[in-house]
């Protein structure tokens, strides 16, 4: 009975350490006061001056449009990639799959330092192209990790079979094999959206000069003390927050309704 309530103790730490920050902040979204533990009164002024001020409302427009845009992109050449690696036999299957990990487990200031270093070289860096494929380069191979393991799930003899049975090699590839790992993909598209959103560390080395994302916004508003916009930073996460639950939601009832079946 004390090692339950121990455990069932521990649990309830964890996710007040967890969540209990974000709840907060969701909280104190709902009062315009500009000092986080001064309540001045419930409101949504935080909401409505979110989407009245044009500057905030071009700078989530920019990170929606580069998540979305560098997302697809990446997930396509992802997938692409992952299902050449799977296929891909001996030494060179190997070397390549060993190649696409690196950024997963590289420093993210390196891979933007080099990013930085080649784009300039090629005279095109600070521009919105080197801030897409900075995005890409970083997002890419977590789409080729979530991709893998679907595939090796996957009985390896459907591609085969669709051959045999009269099928092109795109049909079999379209009709065969992308149902198969979609769920994978789909994960993989999601994850690639959220670093997207999140990065700030490439995206401070390769964007234009006037062009912001949220993690560019706050940090710079955070750093210059701007009062006027930070408030409207609390209610900007916590609308990030519920659009994050409700995909984890829908996902999670997706799941257990195949599951059902």
């Amino acid at each position: 009975m004390t090692k339950k309530i121990l455990s069932y103790g521990f649990l309830a730490l964890v996710l007040i350490f967890l969540y209990a920050p974000i709840l907060l902040l969701v909280v104190y979204s709902f009062t315009p006061s500009v000092i986080i533990g001064q309540w001045s009164g419930f409101s949504f002024k935080l909401y409505a001056d979110l989407f009245m001020t044009e500057r905030v409302r071009t700078m989530i427009l920019n990170t929606v449009v580069l998540a979305v845009v560098a997302a697809t992109l990446s997930t396509v050449l992802g997938t692409i990639g992952a299902i050449g690696i799977y296929y891909s036999r001996g030494k060179i299957g190997k070397a390549v799959k060993g190649v696409s990990n690196l950024n997963v487990i590289n420093a993210e200031i390196v891979i933007a330092v080099s990013l930085a270093l080649l784009f300039s070289f090629l005279t095109f860096n600070k521009t919105y192209f080197s801030l897409l494929l900075g995005h890409m380069a970083l997002i890419t191979p977590f789409v080729v990790l979530s991709v893998t393991p679907k595939l090796k799930q996957m009985d390896s003899s459907l591609y085969e079979a669709a051959l045999d049975l009269g099928a092109t090699p795109a049909q079999a590839l379209f009709k065969v094999v992308i149902p198969e790992i979609l769920p994978g993909i789909l994960s993989g598209f999601m994850l690639a959206i959220t670093l997207s959103l999140d990065d700030y560390i490439i995206t401070s080395f390769t964007k234009p000069t006037n062009f912001d994302t949220i993690s560019t916004y706050a940090y710079n508003a955070i750093k210059n003390q701007a009062k006027s916009d930070l408030p409207a930073l609390r209610a900007l996460s916590a609308i990030i927050f519920l659009i994050v639950v409700i995909v984890v939601v829908a996902m999670n009832f997706r799941t257990r309704k195949k599951q059902e079946k």
